[in-house]
């Protein structure tokens, strides 16, 4: 017997299960879950204002502190598109380091994602044993780059450091630590009864819904929609491996339903990937130069004679960042955009939280592996203080009307 009387439960923006701040309002029945809204911004830092006052070289530090997580993906992005607008070519040994770091990232970003997952469903032996194993692949960053995260590896035209010889060794008996856990860990997170029980069937996205809000990274291919940006739109040596290709749950002989168990098992199977593409960077690794000048007041001087527009694109470990900036002639790029994964994903989480249990809240939530800084903008408000939601044709065109007016002001 169900009862026609429905309540509201808000969650946040400051609770125990979010590690940032964001709202959710639910509308329950019982325990079950009817429909959620979601509110941000808490925790706007102005980012990309703040980068219209920096150079083009201290940008690249300040994009590093847009994810933690994702802190190679964003300055990766930002060079890919100063490199777009200045027509740099970047040296093959350069864009294979670039590879190599960012599947290190990858690697620590999946294994720190299931420890939280773990964690969410109270399954904390799991949320140590993840975490303890990731300290290896950050213990190899930090002596590839100097730190565990935030690397300063990244350059416009290139990188900053060279992998050595003893560099590559180190790095091989970390795939090789990895490759002995692996077939351990894929069965603990993909077979135990409990992470089971908890996932199968719970937030479900349909491939058409995926497709529909955009839905991007392990989100989108967790619900069967098969988009990677280093196989679509390909950039550093994602071009050279021969096999590469999204995966999806269909890869362990399961059929997508979208729910948290496919999402999980993507990002289980990205581990597997991520090994074999450091390994085939690592001995196919070409000798020469690793950044295209090495003086950054000379690049500086270089980029603040040219005028354009750029993009970069990246496949980060939670989905497709995307950055793009206009250059008029200026110590630093007079306009600056940031499109984080979670900006695209936050909106798969409306159907995802309709028709669960109240339980199931956390692990739903985490499932996109959110990260609330890097998505926060700003809620469209009335002089009357009242909420406003536009259209989809609406924000269409208020996105041309902002477009062309940056334009007319920056470009000639």
């Amino acid at each position: 017997m169900t009862s026609d009387i429905t309540y509201p439960l808000n969650i946040g923006p400051v609770h125990p299960a979010f590690k940032e701040p964001i709202k959710f309002m639910f509308r329950i029945e019982g325990e079950k879950v009817l429909g959620a809204d979601i509110d941000f911004g808490y925790t706007h830092r102005a980012i990309e204002r703040i980068a219209q006052e920096r150079n083009f070289t201290q940008i690249i530090y300040l994009l590093e502190r847009v994810c933690g997580i994702c802190s190679f993906s964003h300055p990766l992005a930002y060079c890919l598109a100063i490199e777009d607008v200045a027509g740099i070519e970047v040296s093959s040994r350069a864009r294979y380091i670039r590879t190599i770091v960012g599947e290190l990232e990858r690697l620590h970003s999946h294994l720190l994602w299931a420890g939280v997952a773990a964690h969410e469903i109270g399954f904390d032996t799991l949320f140590m044993y993840t975490w303890n194993i990731r300290e290896k692949v950050l213990d190899c960053l930090e002596e590839l780059t100097g730190n565990r995260i935030n690397y300063a590896m990244l350059t416009i035209g290139g990188v900053r450091r060279d992998i050595t010889a003893d560099n590559a060794q180190t790095i091989h008996q970390v795939l090789e630590y990895y490759e002995e856990l692996y077939n351990r860990t894929s069965e603990i997170l993909l077979d135990d009864l409990t992470l089971r029980a908890r996932t199968e069937g719970v937030g479900v996205l349909t491939t058409e819904q995926a497709d529909l809000l955009c839905a991007v990274g392990p989100t989108a291919r967790g619900s069967g929609l098969m988009k990677d940006v280093r196989v679509d739109y390909p950039v550093n040596a994602y071009y050279e491996i021969p096999w590469l290709k999204p995966i999806s749950p269909r890869d362990i002989g399961k059929e997508p339903i979208g729910d948290v168990y496919d999402r999980m098992a993507v990002r289980v199977l990205e581990i597997q990937q991520s090994i074999k593409i450091i390994q085939f960077c690592i001995e196919n690794l070409p000798e020469g130069d690793i950044n295209t000048d090495s003086s950054a007041v000379k690049m500086i001087n270089t980029l603040k004679k040219l005028e354009g527009e750029g993009v970069g694109r990246y496949e980060a470990p939670r989905g497709e960042v995307c950055h793009y900036v206009i250059l008029d002639k200026q110590e630093h790029p007079v306009q600056i955009k940031v499109k984080a994964p979670t900006y695209s994903n936050g909106f798969t989480w409306a159907p995802m939280l309709t028709n669960i249990e109240i339980a199931d809240i956390p692990i739903v939530i985490a499932s996109i592996d959110p990260c609330v800084a890097c998505a926060d903008r700003m809620t469209y408000v009335q002089t009357d203080g009242s909420r406003t939601t536009i259209s989809w044709e609406e924000l269409h065109a208020k996105s041309i009307q902002k477009y062309k007016g940056v334009r007319k002001r920056w470009v000639k």
